[in-house]
């Protein structure tokens, strides 16, 4: 009877998995809201092309690069987790496949999501600094601790990483 228990308790914990399945489907609904701000962004941004000086328009376009290193996240949480967590995905051999698709362990998928934000913090780091006289030295003293935390994580977490393998 009690093997029995635990054979069943241990198939449902293992079945579990799949409901992760339509969070990471929900992601490509994110994916999708951040296409839509994407585009509204860049629809608002092409008239006033030529009018706006170089500062503004390197801000405006640190911003398309923000939007779109989000969504390049995304994209590799959405993939990544799925096939670590829930199941490989199927792709035909005559469906062009991501050549990253399934090379991403627990690990290395930890390693780009940190190394990602850092570059999104930096980013808005750099945007901020752009734009410098509109935020207050308190504000702009957090923004470089803050900053400052994310990429001593992401080394700290690459390390641990880099030593557990060798280990």
């Amino acid at each position: 009877m009690q093997k029995r228990l635990e054979h069943f308790l241990e198939r449902a914990m293992y079945a579990s998995r799949w409901l992760m399945a339509p969070i990471y489907f929900g992601m490509t609904l994110v994916l999708l809201a951040l296409a839509i701000k994407f585009f509204q962004e860049l629809y608002h941004f092409l008239p006033q092309i030529l009018q706006l000086p170089d500062s503004e328009l390197i801000l405006k376009l640190l911003t398309f690069i923000d939007l779109t290193l989000v969504g390049s996240l995304t994209v590799i949480v959405m993939f990544s987790g799925y096939e670590n967590f829930v199941s490989r995905m199927d792709i035909e051999n005559d469906t062009e496949k991501l050549d990253w698709l399934g090379t991403h362990d627990y690990g290395s998928l930890k390693t780009k999501v940190t190394t990602s934000i850092v570059a999104i913090s930096s980013i808005h780091l750099l945007k901020i600094f752009m734009n410098i006289n509109a935020t207050a030295n308190d504000k702009l003293q957090w923004y470089v601790i803050l900053h400052l935390t994310l990429v001593a994580s992401a080394f700290i977490m690459g390390y641990l990483d880099k030593i557990s393998k060798h280990a």
